[in-house]
């Protein structure tokens, strides 16, 4: 009889939970819960928000376990004795203040109308002023460290979000117990252990496996306040990938139909648990893991200082591996923004016409266009540049629009300044010798959007391998359960037999590569003159 593991991935809007067969990796079944308060942007608890802030609320985390757990187990047929593991990525940095019992600042009625206390999304931009605070300090005090980040800490991070409770809501600051990652949070949920996991920490907490976290001397300087922060409400203990952290605890097995103590693993980053699920588990491949944002990673068994990244760690995906990570804040976000606000009603007429996508609609009437075509050149920062700039008050442009300029020009720019953003990063991880041989896409767009993949193939000028699985964080997040449950002894050997990529490959058109190429110096010009250059962006927003 078969054996499985359940992954389970929270994403930006939704929780996905998939079972896997151990064996051979096959997806037996899945389900998915939309988050009932998506993302908030705009007003919480009857307060209007400022520029920059995403918040959540935990409870639609604990949904996702206590509604699609259930239903998944029972729509699966399946006896819960068969269920291995569980392993559990999340998006990062998510972080909220809790208890020591765990229970979230939010939910007591004392705070419960506080934004503050509710979970910051990993693109919550508001502790921008915090951000380059502490990069000024790291820059005096701890240079080594911030060479490790790329030279600039961002304010999606853990440490920047603290600080801005801290000086917007002391009082949630001074009544929180632990600040913890939301994937993190959610091991706990499931088996009563309190657990850091390298991931979280390495990549968004400044952790270093040296020398932990900045020390305590290092934060009261920043702010009195936080002095004693480093083993209180941040515990000094790590755990590895892959790790046991406990099983499911009685309670959760009475809720979900789990068997307790089913091993759970330490949580990984959404975009890292991706790595395993495409058989990466050795240097040289990049990863593009390409959703709302795109996540760019790649292993090596040596560490270097390379500018703009978002940060380097001793075994931050593979345990024995160091992993580097880059990224960009907006790729699907840009699309979904330009069909939303600027689609103009005659193309939605046609498309519901039609029984189509809007997006489809506007693939097909883009592909008419060759390369370069409409004239038009964007900059891909409509949420900020995270690599290699590390700047979130940096916004969008669009150069080349004129009266004749049509929807499906303007859509197609969008997906080319994508693509320009990550062989931007390519660029710098190659000047700084991480080199690249291979370049692979996982994530909902890579695997399902041919015409995307195509363009980024003519862009890099590279070969790019796609994932099997439409649903690779949550598959990899399931080899994560199963290296927990012990089926099998590592990694790589659970990722050789349970992961895999599809036979699609995208191979650039000579062509088309020639014209991208032409196109790409001028948005490098774009890139340094808006980036470095000229504060305009920044200008017009305090304006």
């Amino acid at each position: 009889m078969s054996k499985y593991t359940l992954g389970i991935d929270f994403g930006t809007l939704s929780g996905r939970v998939l079972l896997v067969d151990i064996e051979n990796g096959r997806e037996a079944a899945s389900e998915v819960l939309e988050y009932p308060h998506a993302v908030i942007e705009h007003e919480l608890c009857g307060k209007p928000l400022e520029r920059g802030s995403a918040f959540q609320n935990p409870q639609d985390y604990l949904d996702v376990i206590y509604k699609a757990v259930p239903k998944l187990i029972e729509a699966a047929a399946i006896e819960p004795t068969d269920i291995v593991g569980i392993g559990i990525d999340f998006t990062s940095s998510t972080i909220l203040p809790v208890k020591k019992d765990g229970t979230p600042l939010c939910f007591l009625p004392e705070f419960c109308n506080e934004p503050q206390a509710y979970v910051k999304l990993w693109k919550h931009h508001a502790a921008e002023p915090q951000a380059e605070r502490i990069t000024s300090l790291l820059e005096e005090k701890d240079p080594e460290r911030l060479a490790r980040y790329g030279g600039r800490i961002s304010s999606e991070w853990m440490f920047p979000k603290i600080l801005e409770t801290l000086e917007k809501a002391p009082e949630v600051y001074f009544a929180d117990d632990r600040f913890i990652e939301a994937g993190d949070w959610i091991v706990w949920q499931l088996t009563g252990v309190e657990s850091r996991c390298v991931s979280h920490a390495g990549f968004k907490a400044l952790w270093d496996s040296n020398t932990g976290y900045p020390t305590n001397g290092f934060w009261r300087e920043l702010d009195p306040r936080l002095n004693g922060i480093i083993g209180t409400k941040i515990p000094f203990e790590v755990v590895p990938s892959g790790a046991r952290v406990g099983g499911i605890s009685a309670n959760v097995s009475k809720r979900t139909g789990l068997v307790a103590g089913t091993a759970v693993s330490s949580a990984f980053i959404d975009a890292h648990a991706s790595l395993p699920a495409c058989k990466i588990t050795d240097g040289g491949k990049l990863l593009l893991i390409v959703g709302t944002s795109t996540a760019h990673i790649i292993l090596s068994n040596v560490e270097s200082s390379v500018s703009g990244i978002c940060g380097v760690v001793d075994g931050g995906v593979i345990p024995g591996k160091f992993a580097y990570e880059a990224g960009q804040s907006a790729v699907g976000d840009i699309f979904d923004w330009f069909v939303k606000k600027c689609v103009p009603a005659d193309y939605k007429a046609e498309a519901e016409v039609r029984g189509i996508g809007i997006h489809k609609l506007l693939r097909e009437k883009a592909r008419t266009y060759k390369p370069g075509e409409s004239g038009l050149l964007a900059l891909d920062w409509w949420n900020g540049n995270r690599s290699i700039l590390q700047d979130s008050s940096l916004s969008g442009m669009i150069l080349g629009l004129t009266l004749t300029t049509r929807p499906e020009e303007i859509y197609r720019a969008l997906l080319e300044a994508t693509a320009f953003g990550t062989l931007r990063i390519i660029d710098n991880f190659e000047t700084n010798g991480v080199m690249i041989d291979k370049l692979y896409a996982a994530g909902g767009i890579a695997v399902k959007d041919d015409f995307m993949m195509q363009i980024y193939a003519d862009v890099t000028g590279r070969p790019i391998y796609i994932a099997a699985s439409t649903q690779s964080g949550a598959l990899g997040s399931a080899i994560a359960g199963a290296v927990a449950a012990g089926a099998y002894p590592d990694f790589a050997t659970a990722a050789e037999a349970m992961g895999g990529l599809s036979d699609i490959r995208y191979d650039p058109i000579a062509e088309n590569q020639a014209i991208y190429a032409k196109l790409y110096a001028e948005y490098k010009r774009l890139y340094e003159y808006f980036g470095l250059e000229n504060d305009v962006m920044k200008r017009l927003k305090n304006i």
